[in-house]
């Protein structure tokens, strides 16, 4: 099989299937985790998704991580059960909270409703104007490109090839199967499977073997602090994110996130916007996170920002990932349109994956994520 994307999707499918037996080709135009698992925080994260089939692969998934942090070991890829507190600033934005991490209680997540006076026991540094808010302790946090570089290395160590800086520029279908993949400096790849984990490039992959997979880039920033002493325990954001991550608009969209890391930087997140692949970077958009998080945190008034940084999200248009066999054409299958939530459902997708490969039982339905849903 070639895997077409050395990203954490892609990293997570060489692993899998390496472990499952299958002869693995990982390939990519640019570096190990070049693209959007470069830009990504390392959220893994229940806390932000909706009852349904999202919240599903996020369940399973968490438990994937767990296992994979037992394998390759947590502390090498910075592995985190720091669990998540979301906040929210109105009793209205309280009211929605709590309705929603009721019914995420319902579908098996662990949710804790938070008063006011005690979201300070949790982060002594927050704001004391704030309504209330919900602890989620299963949210996990991963260093994404430490992370993407384990899971490869281990799928080499298990005979998996790994060509970066090979850009594929055709895929040779005959009879309606998949029989080839051709890379940009002539070589050409007998294959039967080819797995599509492009990310934010699926789109013009799936294009290659003559189908239609609307993935489109959704960019996003990230403002980083100089290190600090630690001051802030969990990944803590505004409730209004959880609206934003499921939001179809194609205009700016800013909610609070504030994470601490183990170097000791604090991130500060997080923005959404559909511009193109438009890199330039938006100082506006930087002042209204920064703004957003001193909401929050007030203490980082006095903080240095010392980077920012801005990527891409593989932007589907209902918010659900793209994930299993593609039946227009046979052995090509899709692992991506996971917008923001990649790196938390990088594990689970893989799995699945390998399932529809092998026709083992899946762990979690695959139906909704079915790739002919678009055509």
């Amino acid at each position: 099989m070639v895997i077409i994307g050395a990203g954490v999707v892609g990293a997570a499918c060489a692993y899998y299937a390496s472990r499952a037996g299958l002869r693995v080709c990982v390939v990519d135009r640019g570096a190990l985790a070049g693209g959007t698992t470069s830009a990504g925080e390392g959220n893994i994260l229940a806390s932000d998704k909706v009852p349904g089939p999202e919240l599903e692969l996020i369940v399973r998934s968490q438990a994937l991580w767990r296992e994979i942090g037992a394998d390759l070991g947590g502390r090498r890829i910075e592995l985190d059960v720091k669990g998540a507190l979301v906040v929210a600033a109105s009793t209205s934005g309280l009211d929605d909270l709590v309705r929603l991490a009721s019914k995420q209680r319902s579908a098996g997540v662990d949710a804790i409703d938070v008063a006011a006076d005690e979201l300070r026991f949790y982060e002594p540094a927050l704001a004391t104007d704030l309504a209330g808010g919900a602890f989620y302790p299963a949210d996990l946090q991963v260093q994404p490109m430490l992370a993407a570089a384990e899971l490869l290395a281990a799928a080499r160590g298990r005979g998996a090839r790994v060509l970066l800086g090979a850009p594929v520029v055709a895929i040779g279908v005959r009879g309606g199967s998949v029989e080839n993949v051709r890379l940009g400096d002539g070589r050409l790849i007998e294959t039967d499977s080819i797995v599509n984990a492009a990310g934010t490039w699926s789109a013009e992959v799936a294009a290659m073997a003559h189908v239609n997979v609307p993935i489109a880039p959704r960019r996003g920033f990230i403002l980083v602090t100089e290190p600090l002493p630690v001051a802030i325990r969990h990944k803590v954001y505004a409730a209004e994110y959880v609206s934003n991550v499921g939001s179809d608009s194609a205009e700016l969209e800013t909610s609070a996130v504030v994470e601490g890391t183990h170097s000791g930087t604090v991130l500060i997140g997080a923005s959404r916007e559909r511009v193109g692949y438009d890199r330039r970077f938006d100082l506006a958009v930087l002042r209204r996170l920064a703004a957003q998080a001193l909401a929050l945190f007030p203490f980082l008034r006095d903080v240095h920002a010392i980077r920012a940084y801005r990527g891409f999200r593989p932007y589907s248009p209902d918010h659900l990932p793209v994930i299993g066999a593609d039946p227009r054409v046979s052995g090509l299958y899709h692992a991506c349109g996971h917008e923001g939530a990649g790196i938390g459902l990088a594990p689970v997708t893989a799995e699945l994956i390998v399932s529809a490969m092998t026709g083992s039982t899946p762990a979690v339905d695959p139906t909704p994520f079915r790739p002919e849903r678009f055509a």
